[in-house]
């Protein structure tokens, strides 16, 4: 099976192409902006043209997309999450290589939901932010193009190689940071949300599983249980043998110290670690618009991919902990 890979170089990318690598029955050929793809093209100013020359010269079975951006303004956004996406689109519908598309999507697309509850497939995408309207305006280009077409939409992937300006990799950094200097004492904000946290590495397989299917439309990748960022946080400490106490400093006024060891003397707020964006003392929004709740309901991937998650989430926080280790 030829599969063009695009975005092989990003965080989810990498392990993609990881995965397929293994399978002897896949020939990969990576398509993205960096000297080191196997073929250099920018899908944001290439022309649907030059795509479909190559597409038509490679003759792929299997499109996947992983490439895009989290960060930017809506113009980034769009022309790397929302442009680049209709481009392949238009290539594939003119190219005569009939190759199936495997968009990797996001669970930022749904927006906010009620604690509680599971998000599935079917539920009204209401994005917070500008990031999750590019990714849904990319999945709703693929859904209406007419393609033998799959969009998975993952909620929060982990694991090695977590981005070190994301939540988790803001905290592991913080943690080796006091654990470099001795403090005691670990003043957090944004602890409050829950998200529904997948390894990368099972996400990698989510995309292999979903190359070699029939199913189409929208499928959600995610574990089916939503986690507390104070429990991570609190799992990140057990794994790195943080002795310290982990201080919420905007939890509710019932919140007490998560102790793990005596608290040292308090600093002054305004030299907490801060995991999110967020004045100090006041509401730390978790960096998607999702809110405080986001769960995926997965048994569409059950059902349609036959996959579930293998790695939990201490096997993906002491995988991180060990990339922030080395740093010190």
């Amino acid at each position: 099976m030829r599969v063009l890979l695009i975005g092989a170089n990003g965080y989810l990318g990498r392990y993609v192409a990881d995965r397929l690598l293994a399978d002897p029955a896949v020939q990969l050929t990576a398509l993205g902006r960096g000297d080191d793809a196997d073929v250099r093209f920018d899908l944001a100013t290439g022309s649907p043209g030059a795509l479909t020359r190559f597409l038509d010269a490679v003759h792929p079975g299997v499109v996947i997309n992983c490439a895009g951006t989290t960060r930017g303004g809506a113009r980034e956004l769009t022309r790397h999450n929302t442009v680049a996406v209709a481009t392949i689109c238009e290539s594939l519908r003119r190219s005569g290589c009939g190759a199936r598309l495997v968009q990797l999507g996001c669970a930022a697309e749904y927006g906010p939901s009620q604690p509680g509850s599971s998000t599935a497939e079917d539920a009204v995408p209401r994005p917070g932010g500008p990031y999750g309207v590019s990714k849904l305006a990319a999945t709703e280009l693929v859904l209406g193009s007419g393609l033998d077409a799959v969009v998975l939409r993952v909620f929060s992937p982990v694991g090695p190689g977590t981005p070190a300006g994301s939540p988790l990799g803001r905290l592991a950094e913080a943690m080796r940071r006091a654990m470099q200097s001795g403090d005691g004492e670990l003043k957090l904000g944004g602890l409050g949300v829950q998200r529904d946290f997948v390894d990368v590495r099972d996400v990698a397989r989510a995309v292999h599983a979903a190359s070699l299917s029939a199913a189409q439309g929208v499928v959600n990748i995610g574990t089916g249980r939503a986690v507390r960022l104070r429990d991570a946080a609190a799992v990140l400490a057990r794994v790195a043998g943080y002795g310290g106490a982990l201080h919420e400093i905007d939890g509710p006024p019932h919140a007490r110290p998560m102790g793990l060891a005596a608290i040292g003397a308090q600093r002054s707020e305004s030299s907490a670690e801060q995991l999110t964006a967020g004045p100090p003392g006041g509401s730390f929004p978790y960096p998607d618009g999702c809110g405080a709740w986001q769960q995926a309901d997965v048994r569409t991937a059950r059902d349609r991919l036959g996959w579930r998650p293998r790695i939990n989430l201490e096997e993906s926080l002491a995988d991180i902990w060990m990339e922030a280790a080395c740093r010190i």
